[in-house]
């Protein structure tokens, strides 16, 4: 009978459940994924790349940067001049420091445009740089 009793006064108090303390659980959790998500910069050029037998995955891949067929580089889908190339990297750099530079060139662009890119990101300070490749 002493439960009958208790689920009474649960309905004569009105019997809600509070919801409060799992909305702030939530809102926290959506914080804490914002704050802690990778974005990657997308060069925003679409480039042919070359065919290679061996790939690594790159993990941590923070700045792609692509060279089109025309040696033109494109980062975070602007055009970039080739002198304000370690500016850029180093502006992209400075939010996740340990990110990969990840550089797809067009299997038509010349090595000098390439050289010119990963040097700029050395010089910017970055030490794991890849070149992005498609399968044989």
């Amino acid at each position: 009978m002493a439960t009958r009793g208790a689920a009474a006064r649960a309905n004569q108090d009105g019997g809600e459940i509070d919801l409060t303390p799992m909305l702030d659980v939530v809102f926290i959790m959506l914080i804490f994924f914002i704050v802690t998500a990778v974005f990657i910069k997308e060069p925003g050029v679409q480039v042919v790349r070359p065919a290679t037998t061996e790939r690594d995955q790159v993990k941590n891949q923070n700045v792609l940067i692509a060279i089109d067929a025309k040696n033109a580089i494109w980062i975070d889908r602007k055009k970039v001049d080739e002198r304000a190339v370690k500016t850029v990297i180093e502006r992209i750099q400075a939010d996740n420091p340990l990110g990969a530079v990840v550089i797809q060139a067009d299997g038509n662009s010349n090595a000098g445009t390439y050289a010119l890119v990963w040097d700029a990101a050395k010089e910017a300070g970055v030490a794991d740089i890849h070149l992005a490749t498609d399968p044989k």
